[in-house]
Parts: structure tokens; sequence; C-alpha cells
């Protein structure tokens, strides 16, 4: 059983902290994308954001002693959160519409609920917590289907690229349960640079044969563009990975409706042209509804 309640300040305000610098990636990455190729700013992204917690993991060499101490718990973290989780999600946005893959990513906390029950026998999976997370799909739902056109155009690209994002969601909850079952054994920031320091040379030379070599001449507006997803990343995780050992999976993957749901905000805040429309405030009152939900089973609890 984790070690403290799912419902206190300690918990909820890092969480949706880490969620609210997630949701801003999206905007970010599609206008850093007509920079650069996927892959090479996946690669480039973790890159940086390892080497931006080396002050901080108690002492820049921690990340590498972690790495060649701990190198299958690292690899297996790095391959499950960083390549195949944002190889995959860069990728498949070029297959994608983005309606489609909004309403496949926000399937992501109810995909984490049941990988945890299978893998956990702590984080046994409770009506409560699947009714929150299926409120919770339902808003991303609404919201996404209300905010953007709805064009199934069936070709077999569309269809790998919802198949990649899918795959995605349970290789991130794979990850998940691996930081989750080391609970206090490794230092979250260290384990997060060191995945990081690892997983983004492995996309650059995977992206090698696909892309070739990276653009580095670029305008300064790119780089303040990478640097942004490398501190969202550096961050988030870093929280993210600390929260895990504290909380269940199935639980603190709840708040992670939260990224759709300010996601449009944003782009209503700050797109011009776009405004929220009667569906899609449905869609957000479901998410916030689901997550209430959550939040009282626990303190019930």
């Amino acid at each position: 059983m984790s070690s403290s309640r799912s419902n206190s300040p300690s918990i909820i305000l890092p969480a949706i902290l880490a969620c609210l610098l997630w949701s801003t990636a999206f905007v970010v990455a599609k206008k850093a994308l007509a920079f650069q190729r996927p892959l090479h700013l996946a690669g480039m992204r973790f890159l940086l954001a390892g080497l931006l917690q080396l002050a901080f993991c108690g002492g820049p060499s921690a990340p590498f002693r972690l790495i060649r101490d701990e190198f299958g718990t690292v690899l297996l973290v790095s391959l499950f959160h960083t390549v195949y989780l944002y190889g995959t999600f860069f990728l498949a946005l070029e297959w994608v519409p983005a309606a489609e893959a909004a309403i496949m990513i926000g399937a992501g906390p109810l995909v984490s609920a049941f990988v945890a029950h299978l893998m956990m026998a702590e984080d046994r999976l409770e009506r409560r917590t699947v009714l929150s997370a299926l409120f919770g799909l339902a808003g991303v739902t609404a919201l996404t289907l209300a905010s953007k056109p709805w064009s199934p155009r069936g070709d077999v690209r569309e269809l790998l690229g919802l198949l990649l994002l899918l795959s995605g969601s349970f290789v991130s909850a794979l990850g998940n349960v691996i930081v989750a079952k080391r609970k206090g054994a490794l230092h979250p920031v260290a384990l997060n640079s060191a995945q990081m320091l690892l997983g983004g040379p492995l996309l650059l030379l995977i992206a090698l044969p696909f892309e070739g070599l990276p653009r580095l001449l670029l305008p300064a507006s790119f780089y303040s563009l990478l640097l942004w997803l490398a501190l969202i990343s550096a961050v988030g995780f870093a929280i993210w990975f600390h929260l895990l050992a504290r909380v269940r999976v199935s639980r603190l993957n709840l708040w992670k409706f939260l990224i759709p749901l300010n996601g449009a905000l944003l782009s209503w805040l700050l797109m011009p042209g776009e405004s929220p429309t009667a569906p899609a405030l449905i869609g957000m009152a479901l998410i916030l509804a689901g997550i209430a939900f959550g939040q009282t089973a626990a303190s019930r609890q």
C-alpha cells in the first residue's frame, strides 16, 4: 500500500503541476516540428532534459553511476518512457488526425489502471477508479470531438498511428509500474536524468536510417522551443517518478486527464479563432467530475 494519501496537498499540487507542464508540449512541439524531424526532435529534447538535471541529482556523476549500477532498470524505464512512448507519439502525429490522437492518448489513465491491477498486488483495480477513468475518457472524447473536425480517412497509416498511440499507453504504464516497484530505492531525479541521457541518444541513433542527420543551424526560435520542451520533460518526469514511490499508479494517473483539458484551454486562449463550445464545456465538466470522483474515493478509504 502506498505510504501517502493520494488526496493530500503534497500529492495533488505536484501532480497538477506536472500535468499542466506536459499540457504545453503539444503546441510547442507542433511549432518545433516545423524545424526538425520527429525522432530528431524527440532525441534532442530528452538528451538536453537529462543534462539539465545533472545539478540536482546529488552530484553530476550520479546518473552515470546509476546507469552503471542499475543498467537493467534504467534501460527498461528509458525504453518505455522515452524511446518508445515519445518516438511513436511524434511519428503517429504525422499520420493521425488530432481529434483521434487526443482520444487515444486520453485512454492512458484507464490503461494504466488495468496494467497496475495485473502487475502490482497492492494496486488492485477498484470500481471507483474504473468509473473515474471512464468519466475522464468520456470527457476527453467530448472535448476533442467538439474542438476539432472528425474526419476518419480509413487509410492504413492512420490505423497504424492509432495502434502506435495505444501501444504507447501500455508501454508507458509498464514504465510506471517499474518505477513504482522500486519505491525509495532509486533517487527519482537521478533516475529521470539517467533514463533520458540513455534514451535521447538512442532516439537519435534510431533516427539516422530514417531521417538522416539532424539539422543544427537553425533559428534561435527553434532552440527556445527545444529548451522549453526539455525543461518540462525534466521537471515533469522528476515530479512523476517521485510521486510514483508514494501513490498507487492507477490513482496517480487519473490526474493525466488534466493534460487534454488544459491543452484545450491554452488553445482557446492563445490560438486566434478558437473558442469554447457547449459540448467542449460538457467534456471539461466530465473530466473534472472523474478526477473529483477518484479523489473522493481515496479520501473515503
